[in-house]
């Protein structure tokens, strides 16, 4: 009896999973260098926030490869060292986390109660309610400014308390724009919530307010936590609504602040960047916070 050797089988698939390494490891390599070419700007950044002033005009930021002892923390501990003083660096990113902190809050918490009573609950024009709510996703920020504007001082002449130029101004808007999207977002997510399992907690006695606080909101933590994200990162990064409603608040955002500095007609770049490494490390650090939710909600219902 003739036998049959497995060595050509063998070899041919050694060369397959040689080939399939060669292409991992090339891909690999390929992601790692547009991942660094992606990190210059910001480590070039990093780099201009830890040179002294004096060589923002004499050299480019590279050169500190060959001259690592250039670096130092002067920068930091001299924009630091203002204090909370009205339009300082610590001052103006306290006002920015006292801003966006309540608004990434509020808009999280109404978004979910407005989600579960249009995915959960039992009333008449809850499909309309859905999609008036799509519908306020498109219209542009910009359109609102002044019929927001229209709006506040109408408030104030009512009230005698005018919104505008104050924090309370600036969180209203910015949750009212932020509110569509989280709606869609939590609502879109809590679909995927097995309703016998909210009906069986119905049946043994459970209230609406007690089925959402321990059955819904621990399922849809993770949506929750992406859309804390965006919205901070939002408002955070906002510019424009900071700009038109704290007109004449001596305290400014950190946007505001490097706003400031940028149309000087003498920069200091040294504060520039600085201030801008300092308004990047906080979203980051939110972000990275939340990381694992933030992925988890992202990819919520991506896979059945």
């Amino acid at each position: 009896m003739t036998g049959f050797s497995l060595d050509p089988e063998l070899s041919r698939a050694r060369r397959i999973r040689s080939r399939m390494h060669l292409s991992r490891s090339a891909l690999n390599l390929g992601l790692g260098a547009v991942g660094v070419l992606w990190l210059v700007p910001t480590i070039s950044l990093a780099v201009f926030s830890l040179r002294p002033e004096g060589l923002f005009d004499v050299s480019g930021w590279w050169h500190v490869l060959t001259a690592p002892t250039q670096l130092t923390l002067h920068n930091y501990s001299a924009l630091f060292s203002q204090g909370f003083a009205a339009g300082g660096l610590l001052d103006s990113t306290l006002t920015s986390l006292v801003i966006t902190l309540p608004a990434t809050l509020l808009v999280t918490a109404l978004a979910s109660l407005a989600a579960y009573s249009l995915v959960f609950g039992n009333w008449r024009g809850r499909d309309v309610a859905f999609l008036v709510t799509v519908g306020l996703i498109v219209v542009p920020l910009q359109v609102a400014l002044i019929p927001v504007l229209e709006l506040y001082r109408s408030f104030g002449s009512l009230t005698g308390y005018n919104p505008f130029g104050t924090f309370a101004g600036v969180i209203i808007f910015h949750v009212g724009f932020g509110l569509p999207f989280g709606i869609f977002l939590m609502r879109n997510f809590y679909t995927g919530i097995p309703r016998d399992l909210v009906e069986a907690a119905r049946i043994e006695g459970a209230r609406e307010w007690t089925l959402f606080r321990r059955v819904v909101v621990p399922l849809g933590l993770p949506a929750a936590a992406a859309l804390a994200v965006f919205q901070f990162i939002w408002v955070w990064n906002d510019l424009l609504v900071a700009l038109i409603f704290l007109g004449g608040n001596p305290h400014q955002t950190l946007t505001l602040f490097l706003f400031d500095q940028t149309r000087s007609l003498a920069a200091d770049y040294w504060i520039i960047s600085t201030g801008a490494m300092v308004s990047i490390v906080v979203p980051l650090g939110v972000f990275f916070a939340f990381q694992r939710h933030f992925v988890r909600g992202l990819l919520a219902g991506a896979v059945k």
